[in-house]
């Protein structure tokens, strides 16, 4: 190699890890306590036990600053706050690797190969419109984590990459969640606290679900086609995936022995557990952790696996994705020392005085940019919702901005930097099950994410000229 070569190579910028982002991003949200001025608001108990601000109650307290011991500890109590995440995100890694073992992935991912052999590339908005469909009516954007580990191996056989089987999904159920129809988590929460009928406004909304989604199916199909005609341009081409890769593509379509077959069912039936467990009785992570458990045991022990080929899998499972179980915990550290030195809420108030201060002809577009900063802080959509939906219906009536643009602001702000924020807990496990560097998905995501944020300031500005409700 020549030398001006290697030092081409040298000066060649390298995004940091993502440990060391979000550590920089801690200690920047430690200093803010020294600086910004603490405040809170009281917080009112709704009919249905949820708490949210009452708008007209902020005022300055007490200065608790983030010391080095609280710093410290920041990291350690992220971990704790989100153990229920991370232990799922380790358990449905290692529930599919037992179900890998088995023999059943690559069984079925045959068969779908070949259905698809001449068509690949239909599969992707085969796939997107029902994953949108039913996390918009749902919510359960969670679902992407079942989702993923099945249709990977599918998308590797069929000659694409890692990305276009994490942007089948994460496109897709992040389009249905931002431009919510029925979702109760996001639009429910959000028109609930801000006093609109339940789930109103659904035409409006069905318009810009088809647009956004058909925007992102095209997006995806783009990607793919190139990377399947040219491998050398994914943004994880490298010795790991052409390995992986490979091992994919040698496997040929095969049959299924009983003990397969038997094992596919429990898998089926467990898969219906997990929707009514969700649906009926709201399962989060603690419970769907011990649906995963049994699942990968039972399914296992009927596909033949003996019970220390079942501990390994499990173990090999949790290495895979340990590393974006891991940053969910870590990036909670920012949320913790934003709290512990009382400056959450100053910063909510303060971005509701932005706001107020713009020309009512932008109102909309503010109110969509504060979301989406605030959703680095606060990655619920309800818990969001809850603290700025008082703060913003309040001024959407002062601007004269319906009700109903506030909330599809507050939608368009929270719902698409869930595909791009760090702190986003699924997003990150995904991630991590698909085995892609966050560093390497940016790259990839983010043309789509300025496309989609250009048309929801269409949106909102059509919404005020027609006060939208």
């Amino acid at each position: 190699m020549k030398e001006s070569e290697v030092k081409r190579e040298k000066k060649k910028f390298s995004m940091p890890h993502i440990f060391v982002i979000l550590f920089m991003i801690i200690i920047l949200a430690s200093l803010a306590s020294y600086i910004v001025p603490a405040g809170e608001y009281e917080r009112v108990t709704m009919e249905d036990g949820r708490e949210v601000i009452d708008p007209n109650t902020f005022e300055l307290v007490e200065r608790t600053p983030v010391g080095l011991f609280d710093f410290m500890f920041a990291v350690p109590t992220g971990l704790i706050e989100t153990a229920e995440i991370i232990f799922g995100v380790l358990m449905i890694g290692g529930m599919f690797a037992v179900i890998e073992r088995t023999g059943i992935i690559s069984i079925g991912v045959g068969k779908l190969a070949n259905m698809f052999s001449n068509r690949g590339l239909w599969v992707i908005p085969i796939l997107m419109i029902p994953f949108a469909i039913i996390t918009t009516f749902t919510g359960q954007v969670e679902l992407s984590l079942i989702y993923l580990p099945a249709i990977l191996p599918l998308m590797l056989k069929l000659g694409f990459d890692k990305v276009t089987a994490a942007g089948t999904v994460l496109v897709a159920t992040i389009s249905g969640f931002t431009v919510a129809l029925t979702s109760p988590a996001n639009l429910g929460v959000s028109q609930t606290v801000s006093q609109l009928p339940l789930y109103s406004g659904m035409g409006y909304r069905i318009v810009i679900l088809a647009i956004i989604l058909l925007v992102g199916i095209g997006f995806v199909v783009r990607y793919a086609k190139k990377v399947r005609s040219h491998p050398e341009l994914s943004f994880t081409y490298d010795a790991s995936d052409l390995t992986q890769n490979e091992a994919v593509l040698v496997t040929d379509e095969k049959k299924a022995t009983t003990r397969q077959k038997l094992a596919s069912v429990v898998v089926l039936i467990a898969f219906g557990v997990l929707l009514w467990g969700l649906f009926e009785h709201s399962w989060y992570f603690r419970e769907l952790s011990g649906l995963y458990i049994l699942t990968g045991v039972v399914v296992g022990l009927v596909g033949g696996l003996g019970v220390s080929q079942i501990s390994e899998s499990f173990i090999e499972g949790f290495k895979n994705i340990l590393l974006g179980a891991l940053v969910v915990g870590v990036a909670r550290g920012v949320a913790v020392v934003l709290n512990d030195g009382n400056i959450m809420d100053t910063i909510t108030y303060a971005a509701g005085n932005l706001v107020a201060a713009m020309p009512s002809s932008v109102t909309a577009t503010i109110m969509l940019v504060v979301q989406g900063l605030l959703n680095f802080l606060i990655p619920s959509g309800s818990g969001q919702a809850m603290v700025t939906m008082p703060i913003m219906s309040g001024l959407a009536d002062l601007s004269g901005v319906s009700r109903q643009t506030a909330v599809l602001a507050f939608l368009f702000g929270d719902g698409f930097s869930n595909i791009f924020y760090p702190t986003s807990g699924y997003f990150m496990a995904a991630l991590a099950i698909a085995g892609i560097q966050w560093t390497k998905w940016v790259k990839f995501i983010w043309p789509l994410l300025l496309i989609w944020y250009g048309l929801a300031i269409v949106f909102l500005f059509i919404a005020q000229f027609i006060n939208y409700s």
